[in-house]
């Protein structure tokens, strides 16, 4: 007897549809399965077998074959052990055959119950978009997919009651959440006025909040990179429903997801620098795997000894840095994932870290130092828009109570020049001025005479590529922003100079 159920299979972050069919014909007793399975798939054979003998069914005696369609699509995942099982079922007379308005997902355990899998907020939001609204899912995966306010989720948690539901001898009504009850209060363990005698990295900090704008910090060890970039997220606006969703769903194919709880706080991650480069862009065996700068989406990443990172991990960020995405080839799929973050790198301006240090000597030799910074290129470090030069924190700054703003305070200056950006751009397909493109340019930032005097003389001295320049007026236009003024200003632009002088100091002989 033939028997069809749907599920879905992710590539990347996308659920594809898979028509799960089942055929039970008389032979020697076989169990195949075809479709391009994965191992774990193949692996199914033997749980949903044992599954069903435990739930008190007899396994059927006959050549059983399993086909999932489409066929030349790469199928992986533990989420095909329900629909497996319950097309089976229906092949078996078992359960009534009715059911392809439904989606199933979920993994069986030896002893029939239904256990959570990775990624179901993925596959039910992109089943919702090709028209699905009604979705059975194992209990555990509940209230991640119950975010979902349009759609009907029935959650189980063993095949016993899944088929008494599906024979109509329980009848339960759909799982809703209520989002005000699992909607936490963000709290965090640093505040910028604590962050003592770093007035002007604050202010750089601010910018980059504000503008979504790249960060680069030079410094001799224990000035405060670290702890500075730690402050970032305090000051950075509150995610939208549609940003927590889209964070979620990544964390929820990567199985770092609470459940019951959408992800509140924009991400902040800090890979070791000998992160390699799948760890870091994604990549794996099968179907690539988001790395950490898919992690980071619409957060903030922050890498700690920028120069020590291989050289190839450091020239992949090139891509996501320019587009904000990040296309992953590999052998079994190419998968597009989203990298929309802020980079905050941190360095020592030299092997030993002294190099400008006015209060200990440097110990390296010219050419050390060249190698040292010439392990940044020059494409990386034009896609990086401030660059700023830290100097170790005095005994009296430590000492200093005069009042410094607190992070509350930063936040809610960076909230009023986002929705100044956001209502400039209403009509584009961009929200902050980091984002702005070469046409955009033209069209949102204007310079008086005076002012493109100063940006061309400032072109000139420090020699900026095109791509560097841009960076400067995109930051012009965010300080006016936080300012709140309409137009850009000579001293707006020569701030975002500032920014970029430090190239002229340890990159122009290199």
């Amino acid at each position: 007897m033939y028997s069809k159920t749907n599920t879905t299979s992710l590539i990347g972050l996308d659920g594809k549809l898979v028509e799960v069919e089942s055929d039970i014909t008389s032979g020697l007793p076989t169990f195949s399965i075809v479709g391009l399975p994965d191992s774990s798939i193949k692996e199914s054979k033997e749980r949903v077998r044992v599954a069903l003998i435990n739930s008190g069914y007899k396994f059927p005696a006959g050549r059983i074959t399993i086909n999932l369609s489409p066929a030349d699509l790469k199928k992986e995942g533990t989420q095909l052990d329900l629909p497996i099982l319950i097309s089976l079922l229906a092949s078996m007379g078992v359960i009534a055959y009715e059911y392809g308005e439904y989606i199933f997902l979920g993994e069986l355990s030896l002893d029939g119950r239904i256990l959570p899998v990775k990624g179901a907020l993925a596959m039910v939001i992109s089943m919702r978009e090709l028209g699905f609204k009604k979705f059975i899912i194992s209990d555990g995966n509940k209230d991640e997919c119950a975010i979902i306010n349009d759609i009907e989720i029935y959650p189980f948690e063993s095949v016993n009651d899944l088929v008494a539901f599906l024979n109509k001898e329980k009848e339960i009504k759909p799982y809703e959440l209520d989002l005000s009850k699992i909607h936490k209060e963000i709290s965090f363990d640093y505040d910028f006025k604590d962050l003592k005698g770093q007035e002007n990295l604050k202010r750089a900090l601010q910018i980059a909040a504000a503008g979504g704008h790249n960060l680069l910090m030079i410094g001799p060890p224990g000035s405060g990179k670290t702890f500075a970039a730690k402050h970032l997220p305090t000051i950075l606006p509150d995610m939208s429903f549609d940003e927590k969703v889209e964070v979620t769903k990544i964390y929820s194919i990567m199985g770092k997801l609470e459940s019951g709880s959408l992800v509140e706080t924009r991400p902040f991650r800090s890979p070791h620098h000998t992160a390699s480069e799948v760890a870091l862009i994604g990549g794996g065996q099968g179907v690539p795997s988001p790395g950490e700068i898919t992690l980071a989406h619409k957060g903030v990443l922050f890498l700690d000894e920028f120069p020590e990172y291989k050289k190839n991990v450091i020239e992949a960020l090139r891509e996501p840095l320019e587009n904000k995405e990040i296309n992953v080839a590999r052998a079994q799929a190419s998968v597009k994932y989203p990298a929309d973050f802020i980079l905050i790198a941190a360095m020592n301006p030299c092997p030993c870290g002294n190099y400008g240090n006015p209060l200990k000597e440097c110990t390296c030799s010219i050419n050390e130092i060249r190698r040292y910074l010439g392990k940044i290129s020059t494409p990386i470090l034009d896609r990086i828009d401030i660059h700023i030069e830290i100097k170790p924190v005095k005994y009296e700054d430590l000492n200093d109570n005069s009042r410094s703003k607190s992070s509350a305070e930063l936040k809610e200056e960076v909230i009023k020049a986002r929705r100044i950006q956001e209502e400039r751009y209403k009509n584009e397909k961009i929200s902050k001025n980091s984002e702005l493109t070469t046409k955009l340019m033209k069209k949102y930032i204007r310079l008086s005479d005076q002012v493109e005097k100063i940006g061309k003389l400032a072109f000139d001295k420090y020699k900026f590529s095109v791509r560097s320049y841009n960076k400067i007026l995109k930051m012009a236009r965010t300080i006016a922003d936080l300012e709140e003024s309409e137009q850009i200003e000579d001293k707006h632009l020569l701030e975002a100079i500032r920014y970029r002088s430090l190239d002229d100091k340890y990159w122009s002989n290199i």
